[in-house]
């Protein structure tokens, strides 16, 4: 690969929950990787003691990267690429931080979160720098600070924001190749779609489903669809609401036989819950916005009816709001 493929690679990783943890395990198992983590509740522990991942597929490891942060600020350096495993939330106050980790001229970001509408800020803010979306299926839970179990569930794909209907630039191509490879050689698997969006989209309408379901009824997915005649349906009919707001969007190779699709991929999963209940449990601010909310604004824009997504985000919107006031 010549001196470009040898030289060390600068990592800021930002967000260190389950997602987070399970990116920087598979970056520190690259020697070209030089791996800073931006920690908050976890801070202590990762400082003292490292990241241990007890994983299905990869089994069980400790590593321990090259500097642990608070801020980015600490770091008092730019890097090649910041990888946002952050939840969406307080994004304003996200851009703030990251600003002293960013040289525009050098720094791509991938925004590695649930929902749609991501990357527009990130690319608002720092516009002469290349945004990569990732759509992440790995399955993890961190069950204490510095302690994540992952599932087996691995799959991330990868592609550039925006897809423009002109040829992304050779500096774009080359660094959605270059994180690809970076990933890839750390040993996990990664696609790059034709169509990013469609994939962030089918990601984020099982989101839509299943975040909000067990996150507003306590349950998990099995013993939901066991619950009543009509959960399934009510299922069905949100997501199809969403696959219609996506097609009105413009956003290709999605259609209705992607509710079953998911519905399907769900059942052997057994007793599910998602990140947003989780969250809930805890406490913490959930992704409403990003999850539900982008997809409800956009129905309203294009026209197209939403009830049953109406309902789930005003329901959602609620439990989140008393729990930012909980915080207050």
């Amino acid at each position: 690969m010549g001196d470009a493929g040898r030289r060390p690679v600068e990592v800021l990783l930002y967000g260190l929950g389950a997602i987070g943890a399970f990116y920087g395990f598979i970056l520190s198992r690259n020697p070209r990787v030089v791996l800073s983590v931006c920690a908050r509740s976890n801070y202590e522990a990762v400082q003292a003691n490292g990241l241990t991942i007890d994983s299905a597929n990869h089994g069980t490891h400790t590593y321990y990267p090259h500097k642990v942060l608070r801020d980015p600020a600490e770091a008092q350096q730019t890097y090649d690429y910041i990888i946002c495993c952050n939840k969406a939330v307080n994004v304003e106050a996200v851009l703030e931080q990251l600003k002293p980790a960013v040289d525009e001229s050098r720094t791509a970001f991938a925004i590695m979160q649930n929902g749609v509408g991501n990357e527009v800020p990130y690319q608002k803010a720092y516009p002469n720098s290349t945004i990569l979306s990732g759509v992440v299926w790995v399955g993890g839970r961190q069950v204490q600070p510095g302690f994540v179990e992952h599932r087996s569930s691995e799959y991330t794909e990868l592609g550039l924001h925006p897809q423009r209907p002109d040829a992304p630039t050779e500096t774009e191509t080359s660094r959605l190749k270059e994180l690809e490879e970076l990933f890839v050689t750390g040993g996990t698997p990664i696609a790059v779609p034709e169509h990013i969006q469609t994939a962030r989209w089918k990601k984020a309408i099982w989101n839509m489903a299943w975040n909000s379901i067990t996150s507003l009824t306590g349950c998990d997915t099995e013993y939901w669809l066991a619950s009543s005649d009509v959960s399934t349906p009510v299922t069905r009919s949100m997501m199809l609401e969403a696959v219609a707001v996506a097609k009105a969007s413009g956003v290709p190779d999605i259609d209705d036989s992607l509710a079953d699709e998911l519905l399907d991929r769900v059942r052997p999963l057994g007793k599910l819950y998602s990140s947003m209940y989780w969250d809930k449990e805890a406490g913490r601010p959930m992704e409403v916005e990003v999850i539900l909310g982008h997809a409800v604004r956009e129905g309203k824009r294009l026209g197209v009816a939403t009830p049953t997504l109406d309902c789930l985000y005003g329901l959602a919107a609620a439990v989140d709001g008393r729990l930012r006031k909980e915080q207050e």
